[in-house]
């Protein structure tokens, strides 16, 4: 499976949770960690954690191993490793902190629609 598939099984898994502002950055020529970011977030650590588990659920279900999970116990911010994509998952007042989108300025963005869509 390509990273851009894969992206797309992780961002339709945020939104089946109901994750806000899904955006995905393209990583490639920018960083050698990964192809995609993918961050999102959630209004509560309950939320976090069940959108985590359901990027895991979905890319395992994929035949995707799950490298590794980051901050699962408290829910301020999740990562989940998926190799070539890796998804931040924040609480709604630590991804504004954090604020990835400007820290990986250099990376194109894509919205969810953008990533569902192609």
């Amino acid at each position: 499976m390509d990273s851009k598939e894969l992206v797309k099984i992780a961002a339709q898994a945020c939104d089946n949770k109901r994750a806000d502002d899904i955006v995905v950055l393209d990583m490639e020529g920018v960083s050698l960690v990964a192809d995609y970011f993918l961050i999102c977030d959630g209004s509560n650590e309950r939320q976090v954690q069940a959108i985590a588990k359901e990027v895991k659920d979905q890319a395992e279900k994929a035949g995707v191993e799950v490298k590794r999970v980051e901050g699962e116990k408290s829910a301020r911010w999740i990562l989940v490793d998926l190799d070539d994509v890796v998804c931040h998952i924040f609480h709604k007042d630590e991804r504004q902190h954090y604020n990835l989108e400007k820290l990986w300025g250099d990376a194109g963005t894509l919205s969810y629609e953008g990533i569902t869509n192609s």
